[in-house]
């Protein structure tokens, strides 16, 4: 079957920036009084929502759960809204598959946060349409389920090797190291 389309998440695919989420939030829960390892954001907190972050870390009934996710949004746009993190390639390759299909990006990640970073690495007019975290009831859920509902949707996985270990990423129809032009060369011929 052709693709008709691609459908890019955002933080650690697109934008190359969980690195820089983890430390956010890393200084934050410190500032809160219970300090976080990057070896815990990452084993333990990353692909899940911001609300869900906050909430298993700093505990469900926190009273801080919505100022700590306004200053996360802050500092982040603060660091990223130049976008600079949205590697060369990866511009690339979202502009040779706009050429062909309609491009969406859908995240767990605020409007707010993706529109900037997406102007500032020239690809608003490459992008047809942004699932954002405000636009849903029900938030994108975490990597391996995120996997999961691609699949069920019937959709093609394809899951970029990062910042998580590749058993967690198992269940896509494959891994791959990066995205390029290659990459969606190979999808979309």
């Amino acid at each position: 079957m052709p693709v008709r389309a691609v459908i890019f998440d955002f933080n650690g695919t697109l934008s190359h920036d969980e690195p820089i989420l983890c430390e956010i939030f890393c200084d934050l829960f410190a500032e809160y009084g219970r300090p976080l390892s990057a070896q815990e954001y990452f084993d333990e907190l990353v692909g899940l929502s911001d609300p869900e972050i906050v909430r298993a870390w700093l505990g469900r009934d926190h009273p801080s759960v919505d100022e700590v996710i306004e200053r996360r949004i802050e500092r982040y746009k603060e660091q990223v809204a130049d976008g600079s993190s949205v590697p060369f390639p990866v511009r690339e390759a979202v502009r040779y598959a706009s050429e062909r299909v309609p491009v969406a990006v859908v995240s767990g990640a605020a409007r707010e946060e993706i529109e900037p970073v997406i102007a500032a690495a020239g690809l608003t007019a490459r992008i047809s349409t942004i699932v954002g975290a405000e636009d849903v009831a029900n938030g994108k859920p975490d990597t391996e389920a995120g996997v999961a509902s691609a699949k069920a949707a019937g959709m093609r996985c394809f899951a970029v090797l990062g910042t998580l270990r590749a058993d967690r990423l198992a269940a896509a129809d494959e891994i791959v190291p990066a995205i390029d032009v290659e990459l969606m060369q190979r999808l979309l011929g």
